[in-house]
């Protein structure tokens, strides 16, 4: 290879790619470091440096990117509400598996991945929503939305459940939901205190108590 083709050749393999949501593109190495970081961290807590020196992404590629903080701090919401709507549908719309089955398996599989982090990163949602007050006010409807999404899939996974017979009909699906996620992203924060699943486990327990309580059961068939 001549001097001149060898050269091209460095210019071609130090170009940053163009599709910045390949695994090794800036963007997504800065996506991916910043939600890692942020579900163990705040958000006020961590500085750019520190992301940049993680991802090692030069500060001139994020601000081309990103902006601001803010912005990326934004887009790392949208980043991480779609994944785990995904990891919500995965487990939720599984045909294979009973209603009620397919809410304990998302819980036995958030409970393997805190452990598998030793219990150090937690919901980067609700994480940020503990800081709300120190965070840009655009964060709020933002985080407020991401919830709501969630609470549509689990309630009509509690529908489905009600179809089956398995839970009462005279439970209201969305007040359940919106019961779940606030009482799970409790045992969240306290299982990331602790440094120990028992908190995700007593919730879990008291949920699936109060909705197959038997003397609901009969009187709904006495209905």
């Amino acid at each position: 290879m001549n001097s001149e083709a060898s050269v091209s050749e460095r210019r071609r393999r130090g170009r940053p790619p163009k599709d910045q949501s390949q695994p090794n593109a800036p963007r997504a190495r800065l996506l991916r470091t910043g939600l890692a970081i942020l579900t163990e961290k705040g958000f006020s807590a961590v500085g750019v440096e520190e992301i940049l020196a993680a991802a090692d992404v030069p500060k001139g590629s994020f601000y081309h990117y990103f902006g601001s903080k803010e912005a990326f701090g934004l887009e790392l919401i949208d980043t991480y509400a779609a994944y785990f709507a995904h990891k919500l549908d995965r487990w939720f719309d599984d045909g294979t598996r009973a209603p009620l089955d397919r809410l304990r398996d998302f819980i036995a599989d958030a409970r393997s991945g805190m452990a598998r982090h030793f219990y150090r990163r937690g919901c980067l949602v609700g994480n940020l929503g503990q800081e709300m007050g120190a965070l840009p006010e655009p964060f709020r409807q933002r985080l407020a939305a991401v919830f709501r999404d969630w609470e549509a899939r689990t309630s009509r996974c509690l529908r489905a459940a009600q179809r089956a017979g398995d839970i009462p009909k005279s439970l209201d699906c969305d007040s359940l939901a919106h019961f779940f996620w606030i009482g799970w992203e409790g045992a969240v924060l306290r299982a990331k205190l602790e440094r120990r699943p028992e908190a995700l486990d007593v919730f879990a327990r008291g949920f699936f108590a109060m909705i197959e309580a038997k003397d609901m059961r009969t009187h709904d068939r006495e209905q």
